[in-house]
């Protein structure tokens, strides 16, 4: 895990070896901070607690932007605050607490996954959290999966993007659901529309950009989206450069396209 890393002024994010996958620390009154998606081993997780507490932090809340097995470990060492998540993220997360145990397990033998059905939901359609601590605004989304979210800091004008918007990793749609493309494109119109108000975006899973990164993201994301919709050859660098699992999701994602298309 790398250290603790200011991104702006009151937010900062760890990256993580598996995955690239990050955690953001949003930093909030009294010493208390707001953790998104800690992740990934129980080292890792300890390290982060161990990190907070040299720094003078509590961690007094946390929020899981999505149902996902890496988006909701968790130890002891982060304490007791409220977990969050959308409703129909913790509701998923429940539900899916059995294949997100397996998942984990075979993805990383050694995780700690009792914490992955214990988050609670924000007011159905809930427009912040409610946390003693800078605002922040749930864009809730029905991309990649049930009940993701990203979050946006506009005071620091960070967008926590969740599984999406990164510089390393494909759009992902969720494969399940009855309009995966459609869902993505409107999750991306919700990001475009946030566009002014974002200085810098943090990814699940990958780098930190920019608002011009995430403009170059959002165009990115909706190439390989149109091109996959068309049934074009996708030249995307992130796609021919990334893992086999990678490639795997993209054809599976094709092959479910190419169905509906030749229906």
């Amino acid at each position: 895990m790398t250290a603790l890393a200011a991104v702006a002024d009151g937010v900062l994010v760890a990256t993580h070896e598996f995955c690239t996958t990050t955690t953001t620390v949003v930093l909030g009154e009294d010493g208390g901070c707001l953790v998104v998606d800690p992740a990934v081993t129980p080292a890792e997780i300890d390290a982060l607690a161990a990190e907070l507490a040299a720094l003078g932090r509590r961690v007094t809340a946390s929020f899981s932007t999505h149902p996902h097995w890496d988006h909701l470990l968790w130890r002891d060492a982060l304490g007791e605050a409220p977990r969050w998540a959308t409703a129909a993220g913790a509701r998923a997360a429940r539900e899916r607490q059995a294949e997100n145990r397996q998942k984990a397990l075979a993805a990383l033998p050694g995780l700690d996954v009792s914490g992955l059905g214990r988050v609670t939901a924000v007011p159905e359609g809930a427009a912040t959290l409610p946390w003693a601590g800078p605002r922040v605004e749930v864009l809730e989304h029905r991309a990649h999966a049930p009940g993701h979210a990203a979050l946006l800091v506009p005071d620091a004008g960070v967008l926590v993007a969740g599984d999406m918007l990164s510089d390393i990793e494909i759009p992902l749609p969720d494969t399940a659901a009855a309009d995966p493309l459609g869902d993505y494109d409107r999750a991306l119109d919700l990001f475009a529309a946030a566009l002014s108000r974002v200085d810098v975006v943090v990814p699940g899973h990958g780098s930190a950009g920019d608002r011009a990164a995430l403009r170059r993201r959002i165009a990115a994301d909706r190439r390989y989206l149109a091109d996959v919709r068309a049934g074009r050859p996708v030249e995307d660098p992130r796609l021919s450069g990334g893992p086999d699992w990678l490639q795997r999701e993209h054809a599976e994602l094709l092959s479910i396209v190419g169905r509906v298309r030749d229906r």
